[in-house]
């Protein structure tokens, strides 16, 4: 008689590479070091790592199919390892408590109905009997017979013998147990899988309670591994296709969650643009529905106060023309009175002529201060336009300096001609701003040169582009001749289709670092020691306003050997500005002020523009503000 046992309990036995009771295991697996594993996961690690950083480099659609993908890939993973471990074990133990159940039964009618010593042809008819059932197992019967010989039994001695049968699982099944309450057989069904030429097989052992022979039984579970890979591979198929599913629902979300962030993004961009009526369409309750309504508010909001800023902008100016245009009428009779006065001040009394001076200077100062807010005012409302006309620039240069008796404490470096097409009037005032405010407050002397340079200074789009960083001292003030092909003018010129450099340098101390950014701006003054100033304040802004509407710029700059550099950098011919309309921003609308770019020596180019305080400018009477 055999135990009943269905060898789930501690009858089960383990030996070599057999898998035993209902799990895996191998003795590889429990002689490798916990550090081996850890050593294996590392790799893994620094790839999940490196492609947590890459994800933050590509956009948001990848972004979100990547992990709703990796999540659905990681759940259908899950589900299916977890799928095919219970089919498994269900298969493997349907299949083992059948066979088991089969060998104890046979073992018990067949081989237990036989004598304590049977003969050999006994055992053989025995093992036959209990191998045709229908289980189909192969058997191995051994016993002793009456003479004391040992008798073995197989159906299949290819397969198996008593070599074929783990040592472990002999030496389990001729172990004999205590008789007790708990254990009421000496013997036990035991069991182990193991492979034989790549082929899974069930191996078990018995034996007879009470004296009898030994049974083993071995079956081969290759339909069941077939199985179960057909259910590996429906699976896998099953996992591939959720992903591919999954990508497809992350990409129709994806679309439908970035569909109105780049609607916003649109509407940002129009808004940045300066189309302040830009609006979203606001539809449903979620967050970006709330996201909408928030931008809306908030481009209501610039745009009104972009209204009230331009009001305020526009009464300003408006007053500002109105005032200087109402002191335009006592300022005529004023400045009548003090030119009689300054023609009759030799017969004055010595006591009132310094008065009579002062008053005279004085008108003139502020008739130069209603003439340049004048001509800013045009500026800022944008009418401001240009004359153009065909100069020479040398005798420009030339006119400017006689003009204003500096012929002694100026040097120029200009070949004659050098013609370009620009507003004769509108040059003249940035030459005299530019050299009456390097003599003012800069050392003598100063030093003009002209050249002409290839590069155009506008782009295809007419706007004004900033120079070089890179200041050139005045020393270098050779000539950069036209080419041979380039057009003549006719009165034997030549008109380049490059730019247009004037630098104005003077051999003062230079302009203070802090003072440098704030050049141009007006009224600006570079110490609040000295309020008071003989300039207008107004003359280098206007200058830079004169360049802009040009279409070129002014470069401000301290020279490494020392003194400053004022470099005036238009383009030869003007008149495309004038044909278009004027310069032009980046996003194709008319402008009048061009970019503006003032640097020191060695610097990256990002200086502003400066701080001489700004001589007069529209009437040409070049005195500055201090530095």
């Amino acid at each position: 008689m055999t135990d009943r046992s269905s060898g789930n309990g501690s009858g089960r036995t383990q030996g070599g590479a057999a898998e035993t009771g209902n799990g895996p295991r191998t003795a590889a697996d429990a002689d490798r070091p916990a550090g081996a594993t850890r050593d294996k996961t590392r790799p893994l690690l620094r790839a999940l790592r490196r492609a947590s950083g890459l994800l933050r480099w590509t956009s948001l659609r990848v972004r979100l199919v990547f992990v709703f993908a990796l999540v659905a890939l990681t759940a259908a993973v899950s589900a299916s390892g977890i799928a095919y471990w219970l089919n498994r074990n269900t298969v493997l133990d349907r299949t083992q408590n059948a066979v088991l159940k089969d060998f104890r039964k046979a073992l018990d009618e067949r081989a237990g109905s036989l004598p304590l010593r049977p003969r050999c042809a006994e055992l053989q008819d025995a093992a036959r009997q209990m191998a045709a059932g229908p289980q189909n197992y192969t058997v191995l019967l051994i016993g002793v017979d009456s003479e004391g010989k040992d008798c073995a039994a197989t159906t299949d001695k290819n397969l198996l013998t008593l070599k074929t049968v783990p040592a472990s699982l002999r030496k389990a099944v001729d172990t004999v147990r205590p008789v007790d309450d708990a254990n009421r057989y000496p013997h036990h069904l035991y069991w182990q899988r193991r492979e034989a030429d790549d082929t899974p097989y069930l191996v078990a052992g018995a034996k007879v309670i009470g004296g009898g022979p030994t049974g083993y039984m071995m079956k081969s579970l290759a339909t069941e591994r077939q199985d179960l890979n057909s259910l590996a591979w429906s699976l896998g198929i099953a996992t591939a296709l959720a992903l591919v599913g999954s990508a497809l629902l992350a990409q129709a979300a994806a679309t439908t969650v970035l569909r109105p962030v780049q609607r916003l993004g649109h509407a940002a961009r129009q808004l940045g643009e300066g189309r302040l009526e830009t609006r979203l369409r606001v539809t449903g309750t979620d967050e970006l529905a709330d996201l909408s309504r928030t931008f809306n508010r908030t481009a209501e909001q610039v745009e009104q106060r972009v209204q009230e800023l331009s009001a305020r902008e526009e009464s300003s100016r408006r007053f500002v023309a109105d005032m200087s245009h109402e002191l335009r009428t006592p300022l005529t009779a004023i400045t009548a009175v003090s030119e009689v006065l300054e023609e009759e001040a030799d017969s004055l009394d010595p006591m009132i002529a310094p008065a009579v001076q002062l008053v005279v200077s004085e008108t003139r100062r502020l008739n130069d201060l209603v003439e340049n807010l004048m001509e800013v005012t045009r500026f800022d409302a944008g009418t401001a336009r240009l004359v153009l006309d065909d100069v020479d620039v040398a005798d420009q240069v030339t006119a400017c300096i006689d003009a204003r008796a500096w012929l002694d404490a100026v040097e120029l470096d200009a070949e004659r001609g050098i013609v370009a097409h620009l507003d004769p009037r509108r040059l003249d005032v940035v030459l005299a701003n530019l050299i009456g405010n390097a003599l003012k407050h800069g050392g003598s002397p100063v030093r003009v040169s002209v050249r002409t340079e290839d590069a155009p200074v506008t782009g295809p789009d007419g706007a004004g582009r900033t120079g070089s960083s890179a200041v050139p001292p005045a020393s270098q003030g050779s000539q950069d001749t036209a080419p041979a092909d380039a057009p003549q003018h006719p009165e034997g010129g030549s008109r380049a289709g490059g730019s247009l450099v004037i630098q104005v340098r003077d051999h003062g101390p230079g302009i203070p670092e802090n003072v440098l950014p704030h050049v141009f701006d007006r009224f600006y003054k570079a110490s609040a020691s000295r309020p008071r100033s003989t300039g207008s304040g107004l003359g280098l802004s206007i200058a830079l306003e004169n360049a802009h509407i040009h279409g070129g710029e002014i470069i401000a700059a301290n020279l490494p050997e020392g003194g400053a550099v004022f470099t005036l950098r238009l383009p030869m011919d003007a008149s495309p500005l004038v044909e278009s309309g004027g310069p032009r921003d980046g996003s194709g609308n008319t402008q009048n002020r061009a970019a503006l770019r003032s640097t020191g020596p060695g610097t990256d180019g990002t200086g502003g523009a400066a701080g001489r305080d700004n001589g007069s400018g529209a009437d040409g009477a070049g005195t500055g503000n201090g530095r």
